[in-house]
């Protein structure tokens, strides 16, 4: 899959080529240098290669050599679980987070998942919007999931998506 996305300007200067590849151990290094300039409790090593050998979507946006971000996301019975999504911090408020979650979003769709689930830092207002502006609701919390400064430990909230119409009134229920 690729795509061209352009600035505000429409020039032609302007434009950004860009295209999805699997995560391989060859990118590993430069998946690790986004991961570890972009978060205060990041994957390690260890993480992505356990994702890798599961077998979990990881799948990465790249503009020619340049990792714009990337996604892990496993797959259950009827549904997706986002495990981590993130934009290199140079390329962040430029829309590619809406690039990456269209992404998944056709992935799961292509496997069959009816549902969309994440987990996001209480604190992370940002990251909330960008998932609640692409549809996701919020439907529950997960006290003390993420690791924090100082030992302490943060909420999560959870976040789902429904991916067919008849999931959208279970959704309702749950969030009441």
């Amino acid at each position: 899959m690729s795509a061209v996305r352009s600035s505000a300007a429409p020039a032609a200067e302007n434009a950004l080529e860009v295209r999805f590849e699997k995560l391989t151990p060859e990118y590993l290094d430069a998946l690790l240098d986004v991961e570890f300039s972009a978060y205060s409790h990041p994957w390690t090593r260890g993480n992505f290669t356990d994702a890798l050998t599961a077998g979990y979507e990881c799948q990465l946006l790249m503009a020619g050599d340049h990792l714009l971000g990337y996604f892990v996301a496993m797959l259950g019975v009827d549904e997706a679980h986002l495990l981590n999504i993130t934009v290199a911090p140079a390329y962040q408020r430029q829309g590619w987070a809406r690039v990456l979650l269209d992404a998944l979003a056709l992935w799961a769709r292509g496997r069959g998942a009816q549902w969309l689930w994440l987990e996001v830092r209480a604190s992370n207002l940002r990251a909330q919007q960008v998932y609640e502006a692409h549809g996701f609701r919020r439907v529950g919390e997960r006290k003390r999931y993420y690791p924090a400064a100082h030992g302490q430990r943060e909420d999560a909230v959870v976040m789902s998506l429904p991916r067919s119409e008849e999931h959208t009134s279970e959704l309702q229920s749950l969030r009441h």
